[in-house]
């Protein structure tokens, strides 16, 4: 008879807790971001911005509200009272600089006295100096619009688009990217109901402001900014060099897709054609670029079947696109560079997952704005420390950066009067940080 192996079970260990009155910090690898903050001048920065001051003496500094802010969203906090995280963090005070922590409802108050105006009074100039300490120009401008559902009773919370959560109320805003710097450029918050285009116009002149008047060379955007007068203010605005925009495959797109014989096969699956279209709304004909792939080569596809013809021939064999352009490439070159504003959409993700754009909401709609476009900022922030600190080819994303460079556990000692983080890592990894530390003290924003 064949003996069975039984594994011994693993020895319990005599273990005991006790306790330490060492202040130690989960997150040392923040004070990388704090130098990176300290290089830029960003204190200087706030300094000249009309931050609503405190209501008492005894009130947090609107510096420190925003800097912990910041920093709580670094940590993993994606709402309001995750900003607990750092409060009880006494290594993160000194590393600071704070007199005390604040908590969540100090934060939420502070974000509560912003009003429409004191928001585009603080904003537009914060853009300005963080986008004027970059060198970049010509540049490529995505702008998209999301859902943020709403479960509470939040001022412009109303019932719109919503195809995760139909019926629920939502806020619908607008957020313009960089797709060279892989920043944020501006956001706008606007009630759930507002239409993907809706002051398209005035987002737009806000954005080039934002950006001190740099020109965008590409404009970018999906077939909710498809119409007479947003392909109008691109081709009149100065700023603005070319733009490619998704039709929206109304039935009179469909008949020309449908009409269109002569097809460029540019690999297995993937034909290309080329036209022109004047809408019976427009004053003049321009330029429409169409893309058909082949399901049965490409089932996962992008574009649209022809519903007009979807049982008629082969048009039911292939899911359509179609741009309309002003720019004289080769329609190939067309689809792929607007093909690149996938990007965008991940850049929305990572806001969402990451940074809690979805969920840092609070009943006052200028304040929830306000709010978020910190969040936009502390996006940018690590966006910038990729690049000039990190300096590498791989994009990753906060959650990855969060338990690979700032989950670093660390206390705080005394040498005379010099402060020292001691930091635990293992010897392996103490060169690599060596390297970022000193990065961080000769980083040159001019080559960004």
């Amino acid at each position: 008879m064949e003996e069975i192996a039984v594994s011994k079970p693993y020895l319990n260990l005599d273990l005991k807790i006790d306790f330490t009155d060492k202040e130690i910090t989960p997150w040392s690898g923040i004070i990388l971001m704090k130098k990176m903050l300290d290089r830029m001048d960003f204190e200087a920065a706030l300094d000249q911005l009309p931050l609503p001051a405190p209501g008492s003496n005894r009130g947090y500094s609107p510096h420190q509200l925003i800097q912990q802010f910041m920093t709580s969203i670094w940590c993993g906090a994606n709402k309001f009272e995750h900003c607990e995280v750092t409060r009880h963090d006494a290594v993160m005070k000194q590393c600071w600089g704070f007199k005390q922590m604040a908590g969540s409802k100090a934060i939420q108050r502070f974000f509560n006295k912003h009003t429409l105006a004191t928001n585009q009074q603080i904003f537009t100039p914060l853009y300005q100096w963080f986008f004027g300490n970059l060198q970049y120009d010509n540049y490529t401008l995505d702008v998209d619009s999301t859902i943020l559902t709403r479960y509470g009773g939040q001022q412009g919370s109303k019932k719109g688009y919503n195809p995760l959560k139909p019926g629920r109320n939502s806020h619908h805003p607008l957020i313009a990217f960089i797709e060279e710097t892989k920043m944020v450029a501006n956001f706008w918050l606007r009630s759930g109901d507002s239409y993907t285009s809706n002051n398209f116009q005035g987002f737009l002149a806000d954005t080039i402001e934002k950006l001190n008047g740099k020109k965008i060379g590409l404009f970018r955007a999906d077939s909710g900014f498809y119409g007479k007068e947003v392909f109008e203010y691109l081709e009149q605005s100065p700023q603005v060099g070319n733009y490619i925009i998704a039709a929206r495959q109304y039935k009179p797109i469909q008949q020309k897709l449908a009409a269109q014989h002569l097809w460029v096969k540019v690999t297995a699956g993937i034909e290309v054609a080329e036209s022109t279209y004047q809408s019976p709304l427009w004053d003049q004909p321009r330029r429409l670029v169409m893309v058909r792939q082949q399901v049965s080569e490409r089932p996962c596809a992008t574009g649209k079947t022809l519903k007009l013809f979807e049982d008629e021939g082969i048009y039911k064999n292939y899911r359509y696109s179609c741009f309309v352009t002003d720019l004289t490439l080769p329609a190939l070159q067309v689809w792929n560079l607007y093909r690149q504003r996938a990007n965008c959409e991940n850049r929305i993700k990572e806001l969402k997952y990451d940074f809690g754009a979805d969920s840092f909401n609070l009943k006052n709609f200028d304040a929830t704005e306000a709010a978020l476009n910190w969040v936009m900022m502390a996006y940018n922030f690590i966006s910038l420390f990729r690049q000039v600190v990190l300096n590498t080819q791989v994009e990753q994303r906060l959650k990855t950066l969060r338990y690979k460079v700032f989950a670093i556990g660390g206390y705080m000692v005394k040498n005379g009067s010099q402060k020292i983080l001691k930091l635990s890592l293992a010897m392996k990894r103490r060169e690599w940080f060596t390297g970022l530390w000193n990065c961080n003290k000769t980083f040159d924003l001019t080559k960004t």
